[in-house]
């Protein structure tokens, strides 16, 4: 019986069905994570909670379990192969999300959101190792598959705002929940069995050969550069649905009207990373890594000071600038890493990356309420410094003549 991954080959082996699937996956890890800070003003008052910033702590064991389950998601996705994982992924999302619209207090919330971060971990080490391999453009590839993951945070502030407003925040992880499993079906039904798991198979060489000295280093650069960057990412794909709604207060108070907004601001700074990921393949790489974490810094500075309208302006500059950082890490992996590898180099990365930056979802709300959205702004925009810094240790790559390619 022919099937559909038949019927539509790929020049990397694997459908068009199945790589679309693979970005939906990605716009599916980030949505996800995210529903919750889109809807947490809803669930604090349905749980009896006097104040938002209450309740967002119990939301960090999901991005702690999203950087630590990367490690293992990784080793197994190599070894075991990544159809399966991402099969895993899929469905176990799916399931996951269902959990937490039965939940009827925060503790019950905590566990399964942390439930979530687990399965949520899969993607990164295995779904994008899966995507990229043999391709001839990591960069371009890498930078469509951010624009889908972050075109999933814009859907979670979009799709959440309308369902809280029209149905209640429950619904918001039932339907997307749904439409998981639904794509754990197809993907499962389209997707070839792989002949030989991903460790054992030849070829999918790094892209540059390093020293092992310059290898240690760049490992060392790349994983620290991540963690920051991901420290500035939660905090404002967490926060920012909140920072909206206090910068808009007494000009606009729908939340789906602010929902819509914010989904606008995604939606649009999401591009930024077809466009690095394109720059990757054609410029060097460490000024332009360089340069897009030094603006960061005058953007969330200019944020702290704005309101209502030149809000959404500073924010949608500052989003463009976060998002577009993004490709830089898959695309070091890529370009350092052989393929037998990649799963679990991309999930040590992520374990400390994402272990380390949890710490921004826990801190988010008892900060905002001591100190305010101003001051956490500024506080970012010295964590944006610290990043530049981190990129300057980056290696140059060697001249051409020594790369092996």
């Amino acid at each position: 019986m022919t099937t559909l991954a038949q019927t539509l080959p790929h020049p990397e082996g694997l459908s068009r069905v199945v790589n679309l699937l693979l970005n939906v996956g990605h716009a599916i890890d980030h949505m996800f994570l995210l529903i919750f800070a889109t809807a947490v003003a809803a669930i604090a008052s349905d749980f009896g909670h006097a104040d938002w910033t209450e309740l967002m702590p119990y939301a960090a064991g999901a991005f702690a379990l999203f950087g630590l389950g990367a490690l293992p998601a990784g080793r197994l996705g190599d070894l075991w192969g990544r159809r399966i994982m991402m099969i895993i992924f899929f469905i176990g999302m799916g399931c996951a999300a269902l959990l937490v619209s039965l939940t009827q207090n925060a503790w019950q919330l905590a566990a399964a959101l942390t439930l979530l971060g687990t399965f949520a971990a899969i993607y990164h080490p295995v779904g994008i190792p899966m995507l990229v391999q043999n391709v001839p453009n990591p960069g371009a590839v890498i930078g469509l598959n951010g624009l889908a993951g972050n075109l999933g945070i814009a859907v979670a502030a979009l799709v959440t705002g309308f369902l809280v407003k029209w149905i209640d925040w429950r619904a918001a992880f039932v339907v997307p929940g749904l439409f998981s499993i639904a794509c754990g079906i197809i993907f499962a039904i389209t997707c070839p069995k792989e002949a030989e798991s991903p460790s054992r198979r030849k070829g999918g060489k790094a892209k540059v050969t390093l020293t092992p000295a310059m290898l240690v280093r760049v490992f060392a650069v790349m994983t620290a550069a991540a963690a920051v960057s991901t420290v500035l990412f939660n905090f404002t794909t967490n926060g920012n649905s909140q920072l909206l709604s206090e910068g808009f207060m007494g000009v606009i108070e729908d939340p789906a009207v602010l929902g819509a907004l914010l989904a606008v601001i995604y939606t649009i700074a999401s591009f930024a990373q077809i466009v690095v990921g394109r720059l990757i393949d054609r410029v060097a790489f460490k000024p332009l890594q360089l340069w897009i974490s030094v603006a960061q810094i005058p953007l969330l500075i200019f944020a702290a000071h704005t309101h209502d309208w030149w809000l959404f302006a500073a924010l949608l500059a500052v989003m463009v600038f976060i998002f577009g950082s993004i490709p830089f890490t898959d695309a070091m992996i890529v370009r350092y890493v052989d393929d037998r590898l990649r799963s679990r180099v991309a999930g040590m990365r992520l374990t400390v990356a994402f272990g380390f930056s949890s710490a921004a979802v826990w801190v988010l709300g008892p900060m905002v309420k001591e100190i305010g959205f101003s001051n956490a702004l500024w506080i970012m925009a010295g964590i944006a410094a610290i990043k530049t810094a981190i990129v300057l240790l980056l290696p140059d790559e060697p001249p051409a003549e020594v790369m092996q390619t």
